[in-house]
């Protein structure tokens, strides 16, 4: 993206100065990453950051803004999920995108989908520190957007999160947090905030509070980090010690709504330039002829489960029609693969992370790096040079 950063990254590589950052990186996280962590940072230009970030605002702001939509995704939330006291605005918002080339031959973004839900925000700004710190690379690159520095960032993530209450009484709630593959996020949001992380099934309700043990004695839990997906609490049959739906006296640091709201749902109501043409199943009367250039999507699923390529009449017939809401079809996009490495060229999926606090702002880039039919480990065994990786940003 950056040729002259690049070509000197290349040349200087080593396997060992790669495994000197693994080691810092467990070092700064405070324990082994679950998933593969790419060799390489994304050297990007800040124009192109921009771009994205900007087109990933309007984007979300068609949605919010509009009341029509707001109360056509009514009918994504399920009742049984149905959280009061939702806020105007989500609190997180993250919007992928992978690039093509236009007529010109110029780079583009164009969107993977869009997510009303907090991302990494702890451990990718530590994660590329670690790689600039590691490899030796120049203090002039930048990790956050927006002008912002690292005090200015924690600063509103604190806000964002802790919000005006005590750090002991606003706990980062999952489930099965100390298994999850996102743990060292969840480590390194404790030790910036210094708030605790609860298990969701051990919560406590006593009337409408909530509380969380510690050492024996039950502490009011007054906001939530929401880190629970809802996909994986049914999937699991999870038995919750509280209700969703109740009138908890409590606050929601990313309201649980929004997950359901802004999701692939969203992607048919988008007009934009940077949006693929996008339908709800229950809407196509007929499939399109060229299979192989579109894409089967369930709209509630996680990490690219359910995703299938080319979908047959066979596997259009075997979804209920009663299930077909549930489902979108989208014009395929083939992403360029711009990153040069020692095992090709490989794709970059491009996370721009919001914070909405009074005005959507973009903070930060997340990348993933890939070179097989998606971006999950499961596309991507045994390939090197792939995998999570960290925006840092010449301009």
């Amino acid at each position: 993206m950056v040729p002259e950063l690049r070509r000197q990254f290349n040349d200087s590589f080593t396997p060992a100065k790669y495994s000197h950052f693994l080691d810092r990186l467990k070092q700064v996280c405070g324990t082994e990453t679950q998933f593969r962590v790419c060799e390489t940072p994304c050297f990007f230009p800040e124009p192109l950051l921009n771009q994205m970030a900007r087109a990933g605002s309007e984007m979300v702001h068609q949605l919010v803004d509009s009341a029509e939509y707001m109360r056509a995704s009514d009918a994504t939330i399920p009742p049984e999920w149905n959280v009061p006291n939702q806020n105007e605005q989500p609190l997180f918002i993250q919007v992928d995108f992978g690039l093509v080339r236009d007529e010109n031959g110029v780079l583009k973004p164009k969107l993977v989908e869009l997510q009303a839900f907090p991302s990494l925000y702890a451990y990718q700004p530590a994660m590329a520190r670690t790689y600039v710190e590691s490899y030796g690379l120049s203090s002039d690159l930048k990790i956050y957007m927006s002008g912002l520095g690292e005090q200015a960032y924690v600063a509103k993530l604190r806000t964002a999160i802790v919000g005006n209450h005590s750090p002991e009484n606003v706990v980062l709630l999952e489930l099965d947090p100390h298994h999850q593959k996102t743990l060292p996020d969840f480590l390194l949001t404790r030790k910036l905030l210094g708030i605790p992380i609860v298990d969701i099934r051990g919560v406590v309700k006593q009337g409408s509070q909530l509380h969380y043990r510690d050492n024996g004695r039950l502490v009011r839990i007054e906001r939530i980090y929401n880190r629970a997906i809802v996909d994986e609490l049914v999937r699991k049959n999870i038995k919750l010690p509280f209700d969703y739906r109740d009138e908890l006296d409590v606050e929601w640091a990313g309201h649980p709504n929004w997950y359901f709201r802004i999701s692939k749902f969203s992607l048919p109501y988008l007009k934009h330039e940077a949006v693929p043409k996008t339908w709800f199943l229950w809407d196509v009367k007929e499939l399109p002829p060229d299979r192989g250039n579109h894409v089967l999507k369930p709209l509630y699923s996680f990490a690219g489960a359910g995703i299938v390529f080319g979908p047959t009449d066979e596997q259009i017939a075997a979804i209920p029609l009663e299930h077909r809401r549930d489902y979108i079809l989208q014009e395929r996009v083939t992403f360029e693969r711009v990153i040069e490495t020692p095992h090709g060229p490989t794709q970059p999926e491009i996370r721009i992370m919001y914070l909405w606090l009074g005005e959507l702002m973009p903070v930060m880039a997340l990348i993933r790096m890939g070179r097989g039919k998606m971006m999950g480990v499961d596309h991507n065994r045994d390939l090197e040079w792939v995998g999570s990786s960290a925006a840092l940003i010449a301009g």
